[in-house]
Parts: structure tokens; sequence; C-alpha cells
């Protein structure tokens, strides 16, 4: 086989994806999560009107230094980066330390070239709240009665809920409204000072709000919820969705008592299932065996069984499959501290892998392990973790369920009905975020629901 040249169409495996995503370490973590979202944390001192506030060292205060007589002798000052959109709600608050002369401080978000000699909500796309006379702001100057005027002492935030897309604001750890977030983002959060002596101190997050914005952010995760509940799911459906997620990995001790306990709950939905779960049910015994087989690390038994009841599946010895188990076998000499048959093994079985370009990354990683005199808490240590294992397993179990001869497409079989039913969900969650200009909280399988596969 050339290094160059991709395993066989009728590598199930392979066709499934297993290689090269379903090595499961810090690696492919770092390419399939996105990066960190950076947070607001401080003033930003370089883009700001400069002559008319001084920001403190520390970059978390701003004192009014002008002299306010004319209306664009503002002197605003946006966060360092702007509000975080991966999430259900952002906030952030501020802290009057000084009125000043008539109290004029806006507080809010502006758009990243923003005049900074006009109050928050001066501008389009923007929004702001104004202590000199309650009046909430947004885009254009214009003014809308919103709540009540803040002044020395004062603790007032601003927030975005990007779940019912709206800005809100607060008072002394209470809301005072919101408004419809009819503005596209990125939107930095922004304070604003325009009479003598004012002095604000800003909070991103460093210290406890005095809002209570986890209730906040409970209430409306709350929200949602209430409106998935409300979608009924008939019996017939959620038992059909666990059991073909059961037999689809082979766990059968695991379907059989969920059977057991089905028919005593739901008698009619145990008898309708059957026919349409036959492709899922294929092979089920020499699954479950295989399955254990690897949990247990023992894979002689793993190949003497394939040999004797799919030997198709190793006619090729250098295909995924076959890279994947001699891999995990060299992994379990390892566990067991066989130093010297793990090297024996690399240079009998592995070595006919080194010239493919694709099992290069994968096998780099493998023989890294002897590289350590305690390789379980080395950066590579998740190959000898159970979980590991887990991997194998279910490519194992593809690759069977892949020489099933009335299944038209073998690729039907990589995922349950239950993970293709989750994978569409998050495509419905991305096209949402999408039609909401890419704002709201991600949904994302590797956090919001591990499928960790268990004994069956």
């Amino acid at each position: 086989m050339e290094d160059d040249q991709p395993a066989p169409a009728a590598d199930a495996v392979n066709l499934f994806g297993f290689s090269p995503r379903w090595w499961s370490g810090p690696e492919w973590k770092r390419t399939n999560e996105p990066a960190e979202e950076p947070e607001p944390s401080h003033l930003n001192t370089f883009n700001s009107s400069g002559m008319f506030h001084n920001v403190s060292p520390d970059k978390l205060s701003v004192r009014y230094v002008g002299c306010g007589q004319h209306g664009y002798d503002v002197g605003a000052v946006q966060a360092n980066c702007p509000a975080p959109t991966r999430r259900i709600v952002y906030y952030f608050e501020i802290k009057v330390k000084n009125a000043g002369q008539h109290g004029r401080i806006g507080i809010g978000f502006t758009p990243k070239e923003y005049d900074l000699r006009k109050q928050p909500g001066w501008d389009p796309n923007s929004c702001g709240y104004h202590g000199d006379d309650g009046y909430l702001y947004h885009g254009s100057g214009k003014r809308y009665r919103f709540g009540p005027t803040f002044t020395s002492g004062d603790t007032v935030g601003a927030g975005i809920n990007y779940a019912f897309p709206q800005f809100f604001f607060t008072k002394n750890g209470e809301l005072v409204g919101n408004v419809v977030k009819d503005i596209k983002g990125p939107l930095f959060p922004t304070i604003a000072l325009h009479s003598q002596n004012e002095e604000v101190t800003v909070n991103f997050g460093k210290q406890p709000f005095l809002f209570d914005i986890k209730a906040l952010e409970l209430e409306e995760r709350q929200k949602v919820r209430v409106l998935i509940e409300k979608e009924y799911l008939t019996p017939t459906v959620s038992v059909q969705i666990i059991r073909s997620y059961l037999l689809h990995y082979g766990y059968q001790d695991t379907l059989d008592s969920f059977d057991v306990e089905s028919e005593s709950m739901h008698p009619q939905v145990t008898r309708e299932n059957g026919v349409e779960e036959e492709g899922c049910a294929y092979a089920l015994r020499h699954r479950k065996i295989l399955r254990q087989l690897v949990k247990n690390g023992d894979i002689d038994s793993v190949f003497q069984k394939i040999k004797e009841w799919y030997p198709q599946i190793l006619q090729n010895d250098t295909s995924v499959i076959s890279f994947l188990l001699h891999a995990q076998r060299f992994i379990e000499y390892l566990r067991n501290q066989e130093l010297l048959e793990a090297v024996g093994y690399a240079r009998a079985e592995l070595s006919r892998f080194f010239p493919i370009k694709s099992y290069a990354d994968l096998l780099e990683e493998t023989m890294s392990l002897l590289a350590y005199d305690d390789p379980q808490k080395s950066c590579v240590g998740y190959l000898l973790e159970d979980s590991h294992r887990e991997y194998v397993a279910d490519a194992v179990n593809a690759i069977v369920l892949s020489t099933n001869p009335n299944m038209s497409d073998p690729r039907n079989y990589l995922y349950s009905c239950l993970e293709k039913l989750l994978r569409q969900l998050i495509a419905c969650f991305s096209q949402r975020r999408a039609l909401n200009n890419n704002e709201g909280q991600e949904l994302r399988l590797p956090v919001e629901l591990e499928i960790n596969h268990g004994s069956g």
C-alpha cells in the first residue's frame, strides 16, 4: 500500500470517520473545540476620547476631566474587547463613586468604531441608560422613559440576553428593565461621563456582582426548557430511541434489563419493537463479546474472534482497524508495564504502519508513551485510560456492523438514532445562531452531553 494512498473504500472504519478523528486525546480536542472566547477585563485607554477623561492605572476606574460645556464634550471609554456572544447572557457593572456636577453618566454598548465623544445610544447601533434623566437612548439619540436616575453610591449594570435578544439594565441589584436588541455586534461595554468630577469604577466580573446574574441566567435557561418540554414524545418513540442506542453499541445485558422494565411500564410499546431494529441487532452477541474483550484489554482474543467470525475485516493488514487494534495491543503491554514486550511488538507489528503518512501523528503519540517514566501522567496519558478502550471498542463495533449483507450504505451505522438526533439538534442550534448574527449559547456534544459508553 502506497504511503499517500487512502485506505480502501471497503474499510468501513475509514468510511465511518474513525481515522483520524477517532483519536480522543488533547490534539483532537484542540482542533475540534472552538477557541476560548475572550472576555472584557479592563478599559481600553487607546481607543477613547482622551482629553475628556482620565483612566486609572489599573484601567478599572475613569474620571471626567473636561468642562462639559458642549454637547459632544463626552468622555466615553470602551472595554478592551467586545462582549462575548457564545453564552446565554453577558453582564457588567459600574459603581458611581462621584456623580459630579450634573450626573451625566451613561452605561451601555457601542460598536468598535463608535464616536467616543458621544454618549452610548446617541448614534446608530448603540444603546445606553443615562443617569441624569433615567432615559434609555437607543440609536440616533432616540430616548425613552425607562427607569430611575442614578447618582453617587449607586451600582448600575448593563447586559445582553442572547436567548431572547434584549439589552437589560439594573440599579443597585434590581432589574430596571429591558429593550429588544435589534443591533448587530460585536458590541463593546461602554461607559460615558459628561460633567465635572464624575467618576466611576467598572466591574467586569473579577468581583461579585451586586445583581444576581446567575439567577437571571438560570431563569432564561428555564424558559428554554419549558419550550422544549411542551414538545411531547410518545412512549413508543422514546423506547425505540433508547433500544436502538443499546442495540447499536452491543449492550445486550443492559438491553435485556431495559426490555424487562419497559415491558412492565409500556407492554404495548415493547411488543411493537422488532422489525425496524433488525439492522441494529445484527451480530449483537458477537459485538457484545468483542466490546467486552477490548474493555478488558484482551486484544489477542479480539484478533482471534474477528479472524474466526469476520475474516474479511483483517484481510488488509494496513487498514485502519488493523492499525487501531495493533496500536491498542502495544498500549496494553505498557499498561501492564511490560516494556520489553511493547518494544518487541512495535518492531514486529507496528513497523509496517510507519511509511503510511495518514498514521504518522497517531503513531507518534502512541510511541511517545515509551519516553516517559510515568506515561499515565504525561500529555499522552489519555491513551492508557479506559475511555480510550471505549473508542477502540466503538471502532470494532462499527466495522462489524458494516459487514451486514443487508446494509446498503455502511455509513448508516456510524451513529445510533439517538446520536443522529443529537447531531441534528446541534445543526438546528447552529442555524438558529446564524440567523441571530451568531450570538447565543452554542450546543456542542463534548460539552452539553458527553456520551460515555458504559458496560452492557
